[in-house]
């Protein structure tokens, strides 16, 4: 039933007007963290953009739509959405590690609150016939219609324990992250990736400069470290890496490398030797790089 139908209980049509806007914000941070990096990893990137497609059309359909049966397929993606968010947190999804941020946990809210309001809407029977005339229609609306009451005291309870799981993951994700004395040694390795010799660490995963840090101090801290966390330790040269080593200290007093006088990066998604999925993306306020062995290039 369109939008502004005089048959449309004013409650309902608040309702669908707010799950739609819940559907949109979820989809735009999603679109957002695409665009601002995710888009560079595998399978991971694809499923960004997918949701905030999927997301905006559900929205949209919220609002057009006086079924049932829409309303309750905008909760089920919410719950969809914070399910492979909370698995990507807890043991990894399609080979990436999701880590705590302050979108991620908000986008997580955005989701346990549109499930809580479509899966009312769904439950009480959006949709289904209101023509008063048709005996039928309330025959079957007195059989498939739950209370309010009721709606609202199933889909609280499972709104509750997906804040649970949230408040959860979002707690096992609050580490300070790895730590370094600053006695510790980390040995640069070097491979070749496109034909460019590249600044590894230990296990082979390819080394990153941020565009915004200094030779002196690194501007990466927070959330943006838990996507690059940084090399700790005093930087040995191993085999091919020619480069001048040093390091910085950062605040809290840990000892992080430099080759060539940038900070060094490791990047969360990648999970493999020859894979650069952070070169040349803009995240966290700057540009990024991979450190190749003859130094730092833009």
């Amino acid at each position: 039933m369109p939008v502004g139908s005089r048959d449309v209980p004013r409650w309902r049509l608040a309702g669908r007007v707010a799950g739609a806007c819940l559907l949109a914000a979820t989809a735009g941070i999603h679109l957002d963290l695409y665009l601002t990096g995710y888009r560079t990893i595998p399978t991971i990137g694809w499923l960004f953009l997918l949701q905030a497609i999927v997301g905006l059309g559900l929205a949209v359909a919220v609002i057009v739509l006086d079924w049932r049966t829409v309303a309750a397929a905008g909760a089920l993606f919410a719950m969809a959405t914070l399910g492979g968010y909370l698995l990507a947190m807890w043991v990894g999804l399609f080979g990436f590690k999701e880590v705590r941020t302050t979108a991620g946990i908000s986008a997580g809210v955005v989701d346990i609150v549109t499930f809580a309001v479509l899966g009312v809407l769904a439950l009480m029977g959006l949709g289904l016939p209101l023509r008063r005339e048709a005996a039928a229609a309330r025959a079957e609306a007195s059989t498939l219609v739950l209370t309010g009451r009721a709606a609202a005291g199933l889909t609280g309870v499972l709104s509750a324990m997906a804040a649970v799981l949230l408040v959860a993951a979002a707690a096992a994700g609050a580490g300070s992250g790895p730590t370094e004395s600053s006695r510790s040694t980390v040995q640069l390795e070097s491979t070749t990736i496109g034909g460019v010799r590249v600044v590894t660490n230990p296990k082979g995963l390819t080394l990153y400069w941020f565009g915004r840090d200094s030779s002196s101090a690194s501007r990466c801290y927070g959330a943006c470290a838990a996507y690059w966390p940084p090399v700790l330790g005093r930087p040995a040269p191993g085999a091919g890496v020619t480069g001048r080593l040093g390091t910085i200290r950062r605040r809290g007093g840990s000892i992080q490398a430099t080759y060539d006088g940038h900070p060094l990066y490791t990047y969360v998604a990648d999970s493999a030797k020859g894979q650069n999925h952070g070169n040349l993306v803009t995240l966290n306020g700057g540009k990024w790089f991979e450190m190749t062995v003859s130094g730092a290039r833009r």
